[in-house]
């Protein structure tokens, strides 16, 4: 049996991921629309995970989607699991509250290999203009030190958190946001890099 190709694997996890939170698959609609592409395309990722067996459909009826049972028993070797730490401001900064707040499964192939990461949920329209909506959950790979021109989580004076697009200019930081309604914040005081985005995943009700 060929293996999935990188988005057959993205498509596999968004509707198991779908199935976990409702109880029921997504619809090809749905699926298309989270990543963005055709009903056809969306029509041919399950065609060929069907055809690879590692997706089930009853009759092809809507919402009867299902993983076959040897992907999710081996969750643990093709998935790992995210903290969700809490929720970042794409707005105005707010409090960093580190309390785990659950947790979701990325599989493997969204990783880098040895590289932490963990998970935040978005609160604000900031950063919509970068395609990173209020509701989203963004997950970050967990690093020191960004590019200028990377979005990155950061924290102010050890109190709040942000997510910014990160610039360090001669003699101070800006975190510019990604909408023109905002105009950029400059920091010239502690400022900790907590991580660069990966990934935002986005649920559709």
């Amino acid at each position: 049996m060929k293996k999935p190709t990188k988005r057959q694997e993205e498509v596999l996890e968004f509707i198991s991921q779908y199935i976990k939170k409702h109880k029921y698959s997504p619809t090809l609609q749905e699926v298309a629309g989270f990543f963005s592409i055709s009903g056809k395309g969306a029509y041919d990722h399950i065609a060929a995970l069907k055809k690879k067996g590692l997706l089930e459909q009853g009759d092809n009826k809507p919402r009867t989607m299902k993983l076959v049972n040897s992907v999710e028993t081996n969750d643990a070797q093709h998935f790992k699991e995210i903290p969700i730490l809490g929720v970042v401001a794409a707005g105005r900064p707010i409090l960093a509250v580190e309390n785990v707040d659950g947790s979701l499964k990325l599989h493997n192939s969204l990783l880098k290999n040895g590289r932490e990461y963990f998970a935040l949920r978005v609160r604000g329209d900031s950063m919509e203009e970068a395609g990173i909506m209020d509701g989203d959950t963004a997950v970050i790979e967990r690093q020191e030190t960004v590019r200028n021109g990377e979005i990155a989580v950061v924290m102010l004076d050890e109190e709040v958190v942000t997510l910014k697009t990160f610039y360090r200019e001669s003699s101070r930081i800006k975190l510019k946001a990604e909408n023109s309604k905002y105009a950029p914040l400059y920091c010239s005081g502690d400022v900790r890099i907590l991580g660069k985005l990966a990934h935002v995943i986005r649920s559709y009700a």
